[in-house]
């Protein structure tokens, strides 16, 4: 089936040919705009038999789509691990709300809170939901390799910065992705006002059915725990979330 994203040129039996404008993934709901009409129309993938323009049928999945790019994110970075950009990395951290997570890729030296900020290498669930795109140039549904090729294409210059060896966290990388793919993903975004840290990795779901999390338990990434006083983190965020010391 193909995917459904903004810009996705639809046909509606009583409409005619238009454009989608939004998509919520959650729901099965999507704004779509029809000839001249100024308003949108909210139409539902599950009853208003949706087409693409060649006349395929949208159909809903009946199962829960992810709600958050991470699964996917992961999956991308131990490909591009193993095509020797190990010095590629994953920071993802919840949202004050803790309804969504954020996500952040950065290269160069495996440095958690002073991370190098660029534009289209982070962004949040909140956003995924209703735009399930990276921001690449990729579109929905794109494999981890598909992927991997847009973010080269889309910043060549940032990725070049991860190529080289980090063995350790690309060890680890690949016994978190082995073990939590593609139902489960990780953060490792903490602050002192949640409490005391968890001894070992907190493990997410990536969509909405997916029973709790009995795999073994994983550590912490390499380099991270250095990062703590006593029982408490030394890292601090502020309220939207990013910690204080990578706002550039």
């Amino acid at each position: 089936m193909k995917p459904v994203a903004p810009g996705t040129i639809v046909f509606h039996r009583h409409r005619g040919y238009g454009v989608i404008t939004a998509v919520n993934l959650l729901t099965g709901w999507v704004s779509a705009r029809f000839g001249s009409e100024v308003r949108t129309l909210d139409l539902n993938l599950s009853s208003d038999e949706l087409q693409h323009a060649d006349g395929e049928p949208i159909r809903f999945r009946r199962t829960p789509p992810d709600r958050m790019p991470h699964a996917r994110l992961m999956a991308m970075v131990r490909e591009l691990h193993r095509a020797g950009y190990e010095r590629l990395y994953l920071y993802s951290w919840p949202k004050p709300s803790g309804l969504h997570w954020r996500w952040h890729l950065f290269t160069g030296p495996r440095n958690w809170i002073e991370r190098p900020w660029r534009e289209g290498w982070y962004g949040s669930g909140a956003d995924y939901n209703f735009n399930p795109v990276m921001g690449w140039g990729d579109a929905p549904g794109m494999s981890a390799q598909e992927l991997a090729g847009m973010l080269a294409q889309f910043d060549p210059q940032g990725l070049a910065h991860a190529l080289g060896r980090d063995e350790d966290h690309t060890r680890w990388f690949d016994e978190v992705c082995e073990a939590l793919l593609p139902n489960y993903a990780y953060t490792i975004g903490w602050d002192f006002r949640d409490g005391p840290t968890p001894e070992f990795l907190p493990v997410i779901p990536v969509r909405r059915g997916v029973p709790a999390y009995a795999g073994p338990p994983l550590p912490w990434p390499p380099g991270w725990t250095k990062l703590w006083t006593g029982r408490h983190t030394t890292l601090r965020t502020n309220p939207s979330g990013v910690p204080y010391d990578a706002v550039r």
